[in-house]
């Protein structure tokens, strides 16, 4: 059996892929549709983080703020550069949600729910609460949703299209 700090090494590009293959769909919605409903939507946020490993040395670029353009980003993809993490806001008819997801490890961080109103009385701490961890769950579900999309397209004959494509949208 293979040790696991090595298979997580070893396969931590794959996040930081999933990364980038969002940030293609999402910058190209009406080519690669990630959702069967039109009540969904998922959008680069305020923060993007990019990594190069250039001759021994590292270099990171963050690109963050809410009118930030991503022409920096895109200029350090050209160089080279992985995307490490990525801020998302997912919309689902009248609710939003915002997060931060990195790619090496697929964790999640800024975890922004929608609002679910007020606690006024010990008896709606019980709704609260389990609203809350619906909120919570549904942004789970999603990243797994949208990962086993990326895993089955990876794994597919589209693959090679799709890489092309993404590496034509890098270089315009």
């Amino acid at each position: 059996m293979q040790d696991l700090s090595l298979s997580y090494h070893r396969y931590s590009f794959l996040g930081c892929e999933f990364l980038l293959w969002l940030w293609f769909c999402t910058s190209n919605p009406d080519s690669y549709n990630l959702f069967d409903n039109k009540n969904e939507l998922i959008e680069i946020g305020n923060k993007i983080v990019l990594e190069r490993n250039m001759n021994n040395s590292l270099e990171k670029i963050t690109i963050k703020g809410e009118e930030a353009g991503l022409e920096e980003a895109m200029l350090s993809l050209k160089k080279g550069s992985i995307v490490k993490e990525l801020n998302l806001l997912y919309k689902k008819e009248d609710k939003e949600w915002s997060f931060t997801l990195t790619g090496e490890s697929l964790s999640f961080s800024n975890l922004k729910t929608p609002d679910i109103g007020f606690i006024e009385s010990k008896k709606d701490v019980e709704g609260f609460v389990v609203e809350k961890m619906y909120l919570y769950n549904s942004i789970y579900s999603l990243i797994d949703n949208l990962y086993k999309n990326y895993i089955l397209l990876r794994i597919s004959d589209k693959w090679i299209n799709i890489t092309t494509n993404i590496k034509t949208w890098i270089n315009s």
